[in-house]
């Protein structure tokens, strides 16, 4: 059957590959031990899926909310008035920024479904689109979507990940019709800095091209300060910013999420929105509003949690010979491929594959984030310290054998 060049370009994508891996491990581990020993639990370190919870305010709001029959109604646009102006209060404290909740904000389904569905608002087939290597897949995955033409910014570990703009010549800059940027950053876990996120937007209005600030981790910084787009006195001129409660407030399942950024940035996005999806239920947005509202400090209480947990798996993989650059941002460890990998000739793909299937434990591999990925692994700070100390004991035995 006919499927389209677009669905071609898209590919199977690194948490679909590693999710049939992952679905391989556990039907063989429900099919008990065949002529060896048992095989280990499966450990999930390869999504950013917090077991952490969310603040129980939001979901006792969520809960009242959902008796009341307008809940399950359709939601369109106006009805999100609330959320919206919860927003910009949320925005007002938090950069001291006065933000338009009618014409600048705009609620999501997940930041990743707005970074995947803003190049369709804003580029024309064969239009060229900027984004960093390492990049997070949803924002190559929106190019495509778009039938865009992607370049891309490397960023290299011996630069601290620092985008290096003058990479492109001028005349390049002047082809661009949209940068995606963000920081602090995933997969690498750099929190990046302010004078990064300005230089891009001073970039952005010289050249004449929309600037994609992609921000869910802004409250999850274990050293330093986030950078953030709506710093920047040229925000309204060039730029949107995408925010997300499902780090920060552990509402991951509950796919809720935000854009603020210019009126005519966030206009054209909600005109793709209006024919892709509704909005979420009333309920979910009354979860959201609680939380900005009466849990603005839920994210800081959850550093405390992930320095620990930091600390206990850099600490056990490094007896184990792997080293460790600790991140500076919660919920990630970024890894380069250990000795012993490298002398055995595996790449991240494979290494990821078969320290699975020998140990139970699922990473991501580095090359689902683009090319300049390769060589290194995600690790997910997502189970207690306990676990992950136990998990890198397991990964060790295994790197002693290769």
């Amino acid at each position: 059957m006919h499927t389209s060049e677009r669905l071609r370009r898209l590919g199977s994508g690194v948490f679909a590959r590693n999710d049939q891996r992952k679905a391989a491990y556990v039907d063989r581990l429900r099919a008990g031990p065949v002529g060896g020993r048992p095989l280990a639990p499966l450990l999930d370190l390869s999504l950013g899926s917090t077991d952490l919870q969310p603040p129980p305010g939001a979901i006792a709001a969520i809960a009242e909310a959902l008796r009341q029959p307008v809940s399950s109604s359709y939601c369109l646009h106006a009805a999100t008035g609330p959320f919206r102006e919860a927003v910009a209060a949320w925005a007002h404290r938090r950069f001291d920024v006065a933000v338009d909740a009618e014409r600048e904000v705009l609620l999501l389904v997940g930041s990743q479904e707005g970074t995947a569905h803003l190049p369709l608002a804003v580029l024309n087939p064969g239009d060229s689109a900027l984004l960093l290597d390492p990049y997070y897949p949803s924002h190559l995955g929106g190019l495509h979507l778009a039938s865009a033409e992607p370049r891309f910014l490397r960023l290299r570990p011996e630069q601290g990940w620092c985008p290096d703009f003058d990479q492109l010549p001028a005349s390049a800059w002047d082809q661009l019709k949209l940068m995606v940027l963000g920081f602090p950053h995933n997969p690498t876990a750099t929190v990046g800095q302010q004078a990064w996120v300005d230089e891009a937007a001073e970039r952005a209005v010289r050249h004449g091209l929309v600037f994609a600030h992609d921000n869910p981790y802004v409250d999850l910084v274990l050293e330093g300060e986030a950078p953030a787009l709506l710093r920047s006195p040229l925000w309204r001129q060039c730029g949107i910013e995408f925010f997300s409660f499902s780090k920060g407030w552990c509402l991951g399942g509950y796919r809720m999420a935000f854009a603020i950024g210019a009126e005519a940035l966030i206009t054209a996005l909600r005109q793709v929105k209006a024919v892709v999806d509704f909005n979420q239920s009333l309920a979910l947005q009354a979860g959201a509003i609680a939380a900005l509202e009466q849990a603005p400090d839920w994210p800081a209480q959850l550093l405390v949690t992930y320095r620990q947990r930091r600390e206990a798996m850099a600490k056990a993989l490094e007896r184990h010979g792997w080293p460790v650059q600790w991140p500076q941002m919660a919920l990630y460890l970024w890894l380069e491929l250990p000795p012993a990998a490298r002398a055995a000739g595996l790449d991240s793909e494979r290494f990821c594959g078969q320290l699975l299937e020998a140990t139970g434990v699922a990473l991501t591999p580095g090359n689902g984030f683009g090319a300049q990925g390769e060589g290194w692994q995600r690790l997910a700070l997502v189970h207690p310290a306990a676990e992950l100390e136990a998990g890198a004991e397991r990964i060790g035995a295994w790197l002693s054998s290769l």
